[in-house]
């Protein structure tokens, strides 16, 4: 079973903030799966499809981001799902936005839920969709930038980029994370 975990932070006041893109695009894939987020026991919402004929199960983790990894890290002890079928959908203030980057066995790059992650599995080798939310100017601190809403315009291109996270994930579990990287890290932003 591949576990697809969206990072973000729960409640309505971070609906639609930039540290939410994980959140964002696994609400868009259950919608188009057809399938519906529970609570669980893991201080987890879940929601179990298939994909490309592989189990899945969706996580967006209620702990918040700083402490994601104590959510993924239970459900992946429970189904005994190795790193390798871990794919972590996250913000990153590194690319611009319309960027989609996959990587694997990489450091955290100063994103908290990604240390948590890290720290929890005992592992960095899970596979990472890195999504471009771009940099603040240089007077709004980074910690205020991650958490406002993305403008009209900056939708528009989000919704390209959402096509491109899902593509990124049909790839990882068809072909694997190499073949995600080639294609994907080596296309232009719109």
């Amino acid at each position: 079973m591949y576990l697809v975990v969206g990072l973000g932070n729960p409640g309505p006041a971070y609906q639609g903030t930039r540290h939410n893109i994980g959140f964002e695009f696994l609400d868009l894939f259950a919608d188009a799966n057809r399938v519906s987020f529970t609570d669980s026991k893991w201080q987890a919402l879940i929601a179990k499809s298939s994909f490309e004929n592989n189990a899945v199960m969706l996580v967006k983790p209620q702990t918040y981001m700083n402490e994601s990894g104590r959510a993924v890290s239970a459900i992946a002890a429970y189904f005994r799902t190795p790193p390798e079928q871990i794919i972590v959908i996250h913000d990153d203030l590194d690319l611009s936005l319309g960027r989609v980057k996959v990587v694997v066995g990489r450091g955290a790059g100063g994103h908290n839920g990604i240390t948590s992650l890290i720290s929890y599995l005992h592992s960095n080798n899970f596979v990472r969709i890195r999504v471009g939310i771009g940099r603040p100017d240089p007077v709004t601190p980074v910690k205020n930038f991650v958490l406002t809403k993305f403008t009209t315009d900056e939708q528009a291109v989000l919704n390209e980029e959402m096509a491109n996270i899902h593509q990124a994930i049909h790839l990882i579990i068809n072909r694997g994370p190499s073949a995600a990287m080639a294609q994907v890290n080596n296309r232009k932003a719109s």
